[in-house]
This record gives C-alpha cells, sequence and structure tokens, in this order.
C-alpha cells in the first residue's frame, strides 16, 4: 500500500485513518478500534502522521513513533479550514491528511512522560485550588445569611470561622455550627494537601538543572520553572522567545489592513495557566523593582511609571518569557546588567 501521508482522526474507541499517496490520492480510508490501530499502523510503511492535539494525542505520538513513522501533532483550530462540508470523522481524518502535509502548518511538540506527569501534578493542583476557593467562599456566604460578614483573605476567614465554633454567637444557630465545623475540617485538609503539592512540585524543580537556570530570573520560581518545561520542553520547536511570548498570548492582537496598523489587547492565546503563573511573577517583581538599582529594575520602575502596573506587568511577563527562552534552547545563564 503506497501509503505516503496518514491522518487518523482520534476518539475514545474507534479511530478514523485517511491515506495519501505522493500525488495527493486517497488510497485508505478505514475504521479501526482502539486495540487494532498500532497493529494497523505498525504494517504500513514508514509515512507521514498527522493527528490533532488533543485527549491521549501525545500517548498516541510516542507509541506510533516508535512504530518508526513521523507523527505531527496540530492545533484543532488549524485544521478546521481543512473540512469540506459537514463534519464527521471522516471528513477530519481527511483534513487533517491534507492539513498536515502543508508546509506552513503549525505543529505541537510531542510531550514525553515525564512532562505530561508534571503537568497532571499542576492540573490537580489548580483544581485543589478552585475547590478551596469555592468552599471558602459557601462559607462566606452562609455566615453572611446570618449576618456575620468575613473580613476579606483567607487568613481572616479562618480566623472568624474558629472564633464562631468556639464560642456562642445568638445570630449562629448550633446546626450552622456544626455544619461550619465540618466545613472548616476540609479547608484544612485542603490546604494540607496543597503543600503536599508545593513540596512535591520544589523536589521535581531541584532535580533538574534547567529549573535552577530559570528560577535566576525575577518573578520564576519552581511553580512556572517546571510548568514551563513540562509545557514546552526545551522550547525549540519555537524559532524566537518572540514566538514563545505569542503562543503565550502576551503579545497585542491585530486588526490591520493595507497601511493602517491596529494593535489591540494581549491575544491571551495559548497555555492560560502559565500565562498566569509568568504574570503573578511579573506583579511581584513589580512591587520590589523600586528598591534595586540594576538596568533591569530600573527599566521595569519606569515602565511602571509611564504605563501603569498592569501594562507593565505584561510587558515584563514577555520579556521574561522570551528571557525563558534564550536559556533553555542556549543553555546559557541569566546575567543582570549592574547600574553604572
Amino acid at each position: 500500500m503506497n501509503v505516503r501521508t496518514l491522518g487518523i482522526d482520534l476518539a475514545k474507541n474507534v479511530f478514523s485513518v485517511h491515506g495519501m499517496d505522493d500525488r495527493g490520492k486517497t488510497v485508505l480510508h478505514r475504521v479501526l478500534r482502539r486495540r487494532q490501530l498500532l497493529s494497523f499502523v505498525a504494517q504500513l510503511p514508514r509515512c507521514l502522521i498527522g493527528m490533532e492535539a488533543c485527549g491521549s494525542a501525545h500517548y498516541w505520538a510516542r507509541e506510533i513513533t516508535k512504530c518508526g513513522h513521523e507523527v505531527r501533532l496540530m492545533s484543532p483550530r488549524f485544521v478546521r479550514p481543512y473540512v469540506k462540508s459537514n463534519k464527521n470523522d471522516s471528513r477530519d481524518a481527511e483534513a487533517i491528511c491534507e492539513a498536515v502535509s502543508r508546509a506552513s502548518m503549525r505543529f505541537v511538540a510531542i510531550k514525553s512522560r515525564d512532562q505530561q506527569d508534571t503537568m497532571a501534578l499542576h492540573r490537580v493542583r489548580s483544581l485543589l485550588i478552585r475547590e478551596r476557593t469555592s468552599l471558602m467562599n459557601e462559607m462566606r456566604g452562609l455566615l453572611a445569611e446570618c449576618g456575620v460578614i468575613a473580613a476579606q483573605g483567607a487568613s481572616a476567614l479562618r480566623r472568624l470561622i474558629a472564633t464562631v465554633i468556639a464560642e456562642t454567637d445568638e445570630r449562629v444557630s448550633d446546626l450552622l455550627r456544626e455544619i461550619l465545623s465540618e466545613m472548616s475540617e476540609r479547608l484544612r485538609l485542603f490546604e494540607e494537601r496543597l503543600k503536599r503539592y508545593d513540596r512535591r512540585i520544589t523536589e521535581l524543580a531541584d532535580k533538574d538543572e534547567r529549573t535552577g537556570r530559570l528560577m535566576t530570573v525575577p518573578g520564576v520560581g519552581p511553580l512556572t520553572a517546571t510548568a514551563l518545561i513540562a509545557a514546552v520542553g526545551n522550547a525549540r520547536q519555537f524559532r524566537s522567545g518572540r514566538e514563545l511570548a505569542a503562543w503565550l498570548g502576551l503579545v497585542p492582537r491585530q486588526h490591520s489592513s493595507g497601511d493602517r496598523v491596529t494593535l489591540l489587547g494581549i491575544s491571551k492565546r495559548g497555555d492560560r495557566y502559565l500565562r498566569t503563573l509568568l504574570i503573578h511573577g511579573a506583579r511581584t517583581t513589580l512591587r520590589h523593582a523600586a528598591r534595586k538599582r540594576d538596568s533591569h529594575s530600573r527599566w521595569v520602575t519606569t515602565l511602571r511609571e509611564r504605563r501603569g502596573p498592569n501594562i507593565a506587568a505584561v510587558a515584563l511577563a514577555n520579556k521574561n518569557a522570551r528571557v525563558l527562552w534564550a536559556l533553555l534552547t542556549r543553555a546559557e545563564e541569566y546575567r543582570i546588567t549592574a547600574a553604572a
């Protein structure tokens, strides 16, 4: 079978495959069960295989690569324009097969198992933070219904809950006090698990020489360093630091035509979690920059005075992304030019 390009539409149990020869003529179209996919691909001659970067895609990419094929992953957003007529699995596989052969197509780097494990740790930690926030908001709401208003901040809420549980307040019934006591215990368990995840992330950062280099950049700690490596690996899929910053959504959107160039707010594309970490780290750097005299801190301070803290934080996150790209791809050490 003269298959040179193969598109696979991934699913949980049923996979649609579409193959073309070196002249772009369709020579294969089949529907396979999950257990049949690897054995079928192993029988094919070495070819280019395309898949959408979706759930389980990185696993299948690693397994199919072991069969000797070249595997490329693409964002579903870039495959969609190649779908002809109405959408179904057959046309999706055909669109993937056509899209992967385009020279201008942008591809997603295949993640290793270690990268996915680290990303899983970050995702579970983020989920735990959302659950903790939801629980705290529910506790605030229950207290507010009784006329008890908690001050802002997690510490203030914990102190208030401890006081309400320990003391008798006519506004809070015994039943509600019992409920708040149980919720307080759940909150304590959430915080213990968060500390455990933070320690695990710190351990991962200590074992990797690359994270040590990344954490020398102001505003970059174990969370940001491990998340970045888990997301982009060695970052060599990006030709420059500007491409990494654009992938993270830290550059302006454009609405330009002819000689008129219109720049809008940041695009907010790419990894939202990683972009948030970089901006939060930049805000931390901004708070301490005024007390420092190096060129980097003076630039940040001047930018904040001229454009405000929000724009300065995004600009600094953009710059940090480009610096981190250089540290990953060139294995260099971070250097700050001292003030004259």
